[in-house]
This record gives C-alpha cells, sequence and structure tokens, in this order.
C-alpha cells in the first residue's frame, strides 16, 4: 500500500474499525452496495471487496490526493506482478468491485443517484484548533500540512453535536438516511472522547438504532491537537473522556489530558465501532428530507430517540405525515369545521374493519373534546332536565349543576335553564333514576364490567326508549385504538343493529402513548338530521376543531389500516336514518331558528371543487419560518412550562400591537380559536342579565352563536356613508335604551367589511361606552393586515371605570392558517364569572409552543418573518384591489376595505329582479334570503349573503384564496351577469 504525507497513514484508529467491521457476518457485505467515507488511502475499500465480495464499494475522500493513491493502490492490489488482472471466485476483479471519487462525504452518491446498502466511515471527530485553516478551498495543489489536516480534524457542520467535535459524524448520518435503502446499515468508529451517552445520543436522536460491536481503547495521536476540546470544557458544563496511557481506568478531563500530554505523558481514549440501523426507515427518511429543504434549523430541536418502542411507532409516523404537509402544501385547505372528510373516513374505516361496524363518514361529527361534545348536545336539546353520569359532569357549566327547576318537565325541548342531575356511575343506579326523574336526556358511560357485553347498552336503550329520553352514551374509557382491541360489547351492538333514533355514541379519543392532554372527540348518530344538527352545532360553538389534532389521530387511524387486507366480506354501510320519533325531545327552538337562518359553511355538497369566500380562513402560504414552528413543536420533547407558556408572550403581544394594559389582576384565557372564547363571553353576558350590542355589520357567526347560546342581542344600526362602523352618534342612541350593555367592536380591521378603525376613532368609541357603563369586548382576530400602518394605543384612551376585555386570535396576522390559538385578555371584573364556565378545549402545549415561537419572530422583527407578512398584505390589497373593479364592473356596490381578508358588496343591479335558475327551473326574485343559493349554484363561489353580514343587500367576499382559486373566483364573479332574466 502506497502512502504520501498529505494522507492520514493507517494506525490503530482504522485498524479497530476494521476489526469492527470483520465481527460482522459475512452475509453483511456480501452483494452489497457500499461506501466507504474518508478513505484515506483506500485500503479499508480493498479490504472490504477482496473479502466479502459486495457489489461495488464507492471510496469517497474530500482530499483529492487522497483519491488518487487510492486508485494507485486499487491498481497495486487487482494486477498480479506481471500486471495482469487477479479473478475472484466470481471471476470479478478488484477493478470490478471498488471506485473512488473525490467527494465531501456523500455527496458523489446523493448527485449521481446512488442507493447504499451500507456506509461505513472512519472520520474526524476534533474541531480544528485553527477554524480559518479549514475554510480554504480544498486544492489539489494544496499544502501537504492542509490536506493532511482534514484527516485529523473537522470544522463547524452547525449542528448541535459540534460543541463535541461530532457535527462531521452527525452530517454524515444525515446525509447517509437520504441515500441509504431502507434495511440499510451505518457503521461508523466512534472515538470516547466525548462520552458514550453522547456518542450514542447522536445517533438515536435521528431515529437510528444503535449496536455496540466492537470496544477498545487507542493511543492519542500524537499529532492531534486537542486543545478545542479544552475550549469547549472551558464553555459548557461538558468534560470530556480521556486515560493516563492504556490501562489507565479512571477517565481524565481534556484540560488534564492537554497537560499531561505536553508534560510528555501518553494519553489514550475509548474507541467503539458502532452499527446503525434506521427505525421505520422510510417515515424517518421522510422526516429528514423535509429538514433538509430550508428547515435545517430544527435539527438540533429533533429527537426521535425513545425508550418505549410503541411510543416511537406512533410518533414517528405523525412526524412524517406531517412533514409530508408541510412540504407539499403551501397552506391548510378548507375542512369542514365538524371534522375533515379523511378524519372521518378513517374513523369510520377503523370501525367497520375492527368492529365491524357498518356506519359511513357521515354518520361522524367530530369535536374537539368529549366535554364540549357533551355541552354541545345538551345545548342543541335544552332540555329542562338532564341525568349526566357523575364522571362527565366536571365540564358542565356550573348553573346547570345547582339549579333546582326539576318540576314540570315535559318531553318538549326548554328554551330555559338546563338543569342537570349527577348520577352514579354504574348502569343499574343510571336506570333507577332515569325511571323516577324521567329526563329528557340521559348522558353516561358504562363501567368497565358492563362493556364486555351488551346487556346493559341495551337495558339502557330499552328504559330510555320507554321514557322518551335521548341517550347519548359515552365509550370513551373503553375505546382502544389498537390492532387487537378489547371486547366491546357497544360496538358488537352496533356491528348487527342500527342505532336507535334516540341514541348517539360519543367517544373522546385520548388513548394516545405520546401526548396524554391531545384530545378529540366524535359522537356517532345514524340518524341524519341529528348527524347535520350536531354538526352546525360544533359550528357556531365551536368554530372548528383544530386540524392538527385531526392529523394527529388520523395518522393512528391509518396506521392501523394501513396493514390490514382488504375485507373480502365487509359488512355493507348502512344507511342514515331520516325520520325521528316524535315522542322524543327534539332540538331548541332558539338552536332550531339559528340552525336554519344562518349560513354555515357549506359542507354538504359532493363537489370538491366548491370555492370558499364564505370562511375566515388564509389560503395564502404559510411562511417557512411558521412551518418551522409548528413542526419544531411536536419534534421536541421534554418541553420546559416556561416554553409553553404564552402569557408573557400574549402581554408583549396586546401592548406592542395596540397598547393594551394589563394588570396582575388580568386573566388570560386561551382557546383553539377565538369563537369558543367569544361564546364564553356571551354566556357570562346572559347570566349577568346583560344585553350583547352588536353593530349592523358584525361577523355573522358571532350572530348566530349569540342567538344560539339565548343572549339578549340588540342590533346596532350602522350606515353606508361611515362605511357600517360604529359612531359616537349610533352608539349613544342604541345605547340610551339598553340595560346593563355589552359591546362587541372588531378592529381594528373590522369584520367582514375589512374598514378600519383609527385610534382617534376607538378612543371616542370608548369615551361614549364608558358614558354608559358599558361592558367593552374589542375583537381583534381580524387584524394585523392592514394595508397602511394602524397604530392604536388604547391605554390612552381606557377610562379607569371602564371594563374592557381584548378578544383575539393569532391565525390571520400570523399567518399560519388552520393553526390558530384563540386568547382573551379578560378584565379583572369578569375572571371570576368567565371561570364559573367550563368545557372550553384548551389549546394543546404544542400549539402553544408553535405560538411562542411564532410572537418571538414578530416581536424580534424576523426578516423572514416579517417579509412573508408584507408580502401577504401586499397581496391582500391588491386582491380587494381587483375584485373591487370585477364586481363594479358587473353591476355591484363595493365598500373598499383597508384591510383583512374580507369586503362587503352590494348586488345593486341584481337585487329585486328576476334571475335565471338552473336550466328547466326558470327564474327567481333575487334577494337577501337566496342570494348564497342562486349565486353558488351559478358560479360554484360560496358567499354570505346580506342575512350573514347583518347589512341588507351586502354580501361578504373572503378573498385569501389560493392563487388558482382566486382566479377561478374571479372568472365566475364575472360571468355571474348573465343571470338576469331578459
Amino acid at each position: 500500500m502506497m502512502v504520501i504525507p498529505s494522507i492520514f497513514v493507517p494506525e490503530d484508529w482504522s485498524f479497530t474499525f476494521y476489526e469492527g467491521l470483520n465481527r460482522h457476518p459475512d452475509t453483511v457485505f456480501k452483494d452489497k452496495t457500499i461506501s466507504e467515507l474518508g478513505c484515506g488511502n483506500g485500503w479499508i475499500s480493498i479490504a472490504i471487496a477482496a473479502k466479502w465480495l459486495p457489489t461495488k464499494v464507492y471510496g469517497l475522500d474530500i482530499n483529492p490526493r487522497a483519491v488518487k493513491i487510492s486508485w494507485i493502490n486499487l491498481y497495486l492490489n487487482a494486477l498480479d506482478d506481471n500486471g495482469l488482472p487477479v479473478y475472484d471466485d466470481e471471476k470479478k476483479t478488484l477493478l470490478d468491485r471498488v471506485e473512488f471519487y473525490e467527494s465531501d462525504l456523500l455527496s458523489y452518491c446523493r448527485d449521481n443517484k446512488i442507493q447504499l446498502e451500507r456506509i461505513v466511515g472512519c472520520i474526524p471527530q476534533i474541531l480544528n484548533p485553527n477554524p480559518e485553516a479549514m475554510s480554504k478551498m480544498i486544492e489539489e495543489n494544496a499544502s501537504e500540512e492542509f490536506l493532511h489536516s482534514l484527516s485529523n480534524y473537522c470544522a463547524l457542520q452547525g449542528f448541535v453535536e459540534d460543541q463535541f467535535g461530532l457535527g462531521l459524524i452527525a452530517r454524515a448520518v444525515e446525509e447517509g438516511i437520504s441515500v441509504i435503502k431502507p434495511a440499510g446499515i451505518m457503521i461508523f468508529n466512534m472515538g470516547g472522547r466525548p462520552g458514550q451517552g453522547v456518542c450514542r445520543r447522536l445517533f438515536e436522536r435521528r431515529g437510528v438504532r444503535v449496536t455496540q460491536i466492537w470496544q477498545t481503547k487507542i493511543l492519542q495521536a500524537a499529532d492531534t491537537d486537542i486543545s478545542a476540546l479544552v475550549e469547549i470544557e472551558r464553555s459548557s458544563p461538558h468534560r470530556f473522556e480521556f486515560f493516563m496511557g492504556l490501562s489507565g481506568d479512571e477517565p481524565i478531563c481534556a484540560r488534564t489530558a492537554w497537560a499531561y500530554g505536553k508534560a510528555g505523558g501518553r494519553i489514550s481514549h475509548a474507541l467503539s465501532v458502532y452499527s446503525c440501523q434506521l427505525r421505520q426507515p422510510n417515515q424517518v427518511k421522510i422526516i429528514f428530507d423535509f429538514l433538509k429543504n430550508g428547515f435545517q434549523e430544527i435539527s438540533s430541536s429533533l429527537d426521535l430517540s425513545f425508550e418505549d418502542e410503541a411510543v416511537a411507532d406512533e410518533k414517528i409516523p405523525f412526524l412524517a405525515y406531517l412533514a409530508s404537509v408541510l412540504k407539499n402544501s403551501s397552506y391548510f385547505p378548507f375542512e369542514p369545521p365538524a371534522g375533515s372528510k379523511r378524519f372521518c373516513s378513517l374513523i369510520a374505516r377503523f370501525l367497520r374493519t375492527y368492529h365491524r361496524v357498518p356506519i359511513n363518514q357521515d354518520n361522524i361529527v367530530v369535536f374537539p373534546s368529549r366535554a364540549v361534545a357533551i355541552e354541545s348536545a345538551l345545548r342543541l336539546f335544552s332540555p329542562r332536565l338532564a341525568i349526566v353520569d357523575e364522571h362527565l359532569t366536571r365540564q358542565l357549566p356550573r348553573t346547570w349543576l345547582t339549579s333546582l327547576a326539576i318540576e314540570h318537565t315535559s318531553m318538549e325541548a326548554s328554551d330555559d335553564q338546563v338543569t342537570v342531575i349527577e348520577s352514579p356511575h354504574q348502569s343499574d343506579l343510571m336506570i333507577e333514576l332515569i325511571k323516577k326523574l324521567k329526563p329528557q336526556v340521559v348522558v353516561t358511560g358504562l363501567a368497565q364490567f358492563e362493556v364486555i357485553t351488551s346487556s346493559s347498552f341495551l337495558h339502557l336503550l330499552d328504559v330510555t326508549k320507554e321514557i322518551g329520553s335521548r341517550l347519548f352514551l359515552d365509550i370513551s374509557d373503553h375505546f382502544e385504538l389498537s390492532s387487537l382491541p378489547a371486547s366491546n360489547g357497544v360496538l358488537k351492538y352496533l356491528a348487527e343493529n342500527q342505532l336507535p333514533s334516540h341514541a348517539a355514541i360519543i367517544c373522546g379519543l385520548v388513548k394516545n402513548k405520546v401526548y396524554s392532554d391531545l384530545e378529540v372527540a366524535f359522537v356517532i348518530s345514524e340518524v341524519d338530521g341529528i348527524s347535520k344538527a350536531l354538526s352546525k352545532t360544533v359550528e357556531v360553538l365551536e368554530g372548528h376543531t383544530a386540524i392538527i389534532s385531526q392529523y394527529y389521530y388520523g395518522c393512528l387511524f391509518h396506521e392501523l389500516l394501513a396493514f390490514q387486507l382488504a375485507d373480502r366480506h365487509a359488512p355493507a354501510e348502512r344507511e342514515s336514518e331520516k325520520a325521528k320519533s316524535k315522542e322524543i325531545i327534539g332540538f331548541s327552538s332558539s338552536a332550531v331558528s339559528v340552525l336554519k337562518d344562518s349560513e354555515l359553511s357549506v359542507t354538504e355538497s359532493g363537489d370538491t371543487s366548491l370555492i370558499h369566500m364564505d370562511v375566515d380562513q388564509s389560503f395564502l402560504p404559510v411562511p417557512r419560518s411558521v412551518k418551522a414552528a409548528i413542526f419544531e413543536s411536536f419534534v421536541r420533547q421534554n418541553v420546559s412550562e416556561a416554553e409553553v407558556d404564552v402569557n408573557p408572550s400574549i402581554k408583549q403581544f396586546v401592548t406592542s400591537n395596540y397598547g393594551f394594559p394589563t394588570k396582575s389582576s388580568t386573566g388570560f384565557v386561551y382557546a383553539d380559536g377565538s369563537q369558543a372564547l367569544f361564546n364564553k363571553l356571551v354566556v357570562c353576558c346572559a347570566q349577568e342579565g346583560g344585553t350583547l350590542c352588536l353593530p349592523a355589520g358584525t361577523n355573522g357567526k358571532y350572530v348566530a352563536a349569540a342567538k344560539f347560546l339565548k343572549a339578549n342581542v340588540v342590533n346596532i344600526p350602522t350606515e353606508s356613508s361611515d362605511g357600517f362602523k360604529l359612531t359616537k352618534i349610533t352608539l349613544t342612541k342604541a345605547l340610551e335604551s339598553v340595560k346593563k350593555p355589552w359591546v362587541c367592536i372588531s378592529g381594528p380591521t373590522v369584520s367582514p367589511t375589512g374598514l378600519v378603525y383609527s385610534n382617534e376613532e376607538m378612543g371616542v368609541l370608548l369615551s361614549t361606552c364608558a358614558k354608559f357603563g358599558a361592558q367593552v369586548i374589542i375583537d381583534t382576530s381580524f387584524s394585523g393586515l392592514e394595508y397602511s400602518s394602524t397604530t392604536w394605543d388604547l391605554k390612552k384612551a381606557l377610562d379607569a371605570s371602564l371594563s374592557v376585555s381584548l378578544l383575539g386570535c393569532l391565525s390571520l396576522n400570523m399567518l399560519s392558517g388552520a393553526m390558530k390559538l384563540g386568547f382573551l385578555v379578560l378584565d379583572q371584573s369578569l375572571v371570576d364569572a368567565f371561570h364559573t364556565l367550563p368545557g372550553l378545549s384548551k389549546p394543546h402545549s404544542t400549539v402553544k409552543y408553535a405560538a411562542k415561537k411564532m410572537l418571538a419572530l414578530k416581536e424580534e422583527k424576523a426578516s423572514d418573518f416579517l417579509d412573508a407578512v408584507s408580502e401577504t398584505i401586499k397581496t391582500l390589497e391588491g386582491r380587494s384591489k381587483r375584485l373591487k373593479e370585477v364586481l363594479e364592473k358587473s353591476g355591484w356596490e363595493v365598500i373598499e376595505p383597508a384591510g383583512g381578508i374580507s369586503l362587503v358588496a352590494k348586488p345593486k343591479a341584481y337585487l329585486n329582479k328576476s334571475v335565471k335558475v338552473k336550466e328547466g327551473e326558470g327564474e327567481v326574485e333575487l334577494k337577501d334570503s337566496n342570494m348564497r343559493d342562486v349565486f353558488l349554484s351559478h358560479t360554484g363561489v360560496c358567499l354570505n349573503s346580506g342575512s350573514w353580514t347583518g347589512i341588507p343587500g351586502y354580501c361578504r367576499f373572503a378573498f385569501a384564496l389560493e392563487d388558482s382559486e382566486f382566479e377561478k373566483a374571479i372568472e365566475s364573479i364575472a360571468q355571474f351577469k348573465s343571470v338576469l332574466g331578459n
């Protein structure tokens, strides 16, 4: 073997590595495609080829002279003394099996799309004490000293392992993940200087299983300067491990080793050979493919090391799915508020496959939590008396649990106070209560011993049907996300029998292996009308269920279904029941009115090409920094409480953006969006006998929710000349005749008009409210995207006697799409009253972690984030002008917005005129009541009519659409003029 001064001379380090390779069975290398990193003079690559006859060995080295010497050594070993080829047992020569290339780690294989089965590496693991030397260009005519240093030292690689001198190994592993085949093996020589725990963690946190196959002690090379390790020790608590000579057993730190070596002593360190394989290789590859595409900074937070294999089996597939979504989608698509179609379909498939329950996705309604599902059902039916299992009442409103109005109950829905009686968990005691009290609604679970068979469930069904009660049975504690779920009597019954019209099943998903507090719930009903009513109820009361929580549990269902063969005898899907028993309690009258008249999301159409200009969500690109924050929130482990405590960040946010003062007594409440928080405020208002004052031109979902919750609502008239904004005159006139007013003001950006309140205008409105002693709710949920600079300083405008609460949502202003964090900065006068209203679905810790990261980006004025915000505002302003132009040319009267994602316009050329409907259906007179349906049928565009905006005749258009969707919408709007009759 030939060597020259610029190449590392083979010694104990590489000999030990080869000994480790020899401990593998012959089959590990035979007929495999192999790459050696840092091949030096090529002796290990040649030895592997000669001994194990692999298909190909690629010897790679960053040193160009090493590659030339390796080729020379290859020929020296491939030819005999006469220059003739030496053939092996397979009639091949070493020249057939080995090639050498200049390559920075695996760049040659990556660039040439070579997939490897084995990667072996013996590469430097000490930082160069002269970092500037490593920045030189690597050229063939470089000095011998510089090229030799490449074998001894490595440069900073931008990995957290740099602090231990292992950055180059870390990069090699991550590059290896991208080019190695799923069943491939990576084998690395690892000096034990940083400690065995640190070395193992380098691999394990990247989703790699590690086996130590060989370990020994070797003398530290005398020409290697370890002063860089001394510097690391001086600036960190970490201590490296060296030994005095080969016989020393007690480790010494780098500083002691350096001093001992300088004095003439010989120091040694442990040397191990690690064999590494990817756990769940396909998923780990997806994760790293995502990270290398602009998200490398998350790498330091990545932790795929799990003591429990079941945790790894759950979390890694989810991370891979989330990485795919974030990489392949520029935005989060529209999902029905009552659950994404994919998620509902997966639940239905799981029930059909594992429990043979023949339901379909239309039978399933998704809620943020079990508690929300129960409260929503009770509000929908509004029974005078409900009996609820004592284990399920903790999150119900306190007033329901303290009311004594249980006499004179009837089967009719009530619009008065709901009374809830707690019952024992045991079904026989529950049944005794049902028979005596005759409630309209029963919510209960079953004990563990009762769910093994169907008999207890059947008894409950029979008794509630006989009494005329609606039954909601909770099976959360007995629903297993497992490939071998335990016997469940309720699901056994449903496999053979249709769920009776008076019964529904509630299931809270909480049994995951990773996040004990991550919850999603679903309700099963086989009555079409009940399913639709529950779907609308969750939209009114909650707005949505966190989409990433649905992604998480969707992944669990998907993994359980992925390996199942298609059932050749799958149960036939049952048709939903259309009729309901007349003798059983129906929906409350307020619920019927709201669900009938409110323009909620269009979700029932099977047409997936609908364009949604009727939702408060941005479908514009989510910035890279926001995607990074979302992904990092899940890849982290052992997150501290401080890292998910958003209070300081929200305080800073409301102060910086609105000049809103906070005190130690100020309350901070969070949810998965602002809708649920607003609704709790509405309930507070109702309990205090207040009147909710909403300006004409308020977001329609708030109006619908207030009516659903039976609040006393007063509409404050607004004028077109004011852009339908509140003024001192209109507000004063309204408040003069109202007792205990609660005034809700949307600002700075008003939803849905897109107009903006100046600081002065808001000051006038707050002064007017103070004059009448009004409670004030300022809703900032739709703000933060003003087209020109808008500065609020509410501190100067707030009267000391005025009670003001600030409502907001981090979504539009953080450009995070469907990832939302609703917040409520609660005036101290409302803190106690608000906390008597449990049942709020709190955001998961991952949402708060991501939100805190995003708020930090804003506060630190991170350039890429601020650039994305500026670009989004520019896009929205441009779209608003273009939409205004198209609408006006088509006969609409438009109020030009000054911020936000929507505008309002009046179809002046169409209202009260006959317009064509679908072919063969004649013409109709166009009014607010049918505007939405007619427009949808002709254009495929969903909008909100004047019934929703509260401004007669004015429709709402949300224009934060994906680019191609916006272009389709513009084209469809322009063509709508053709509907006018002759």
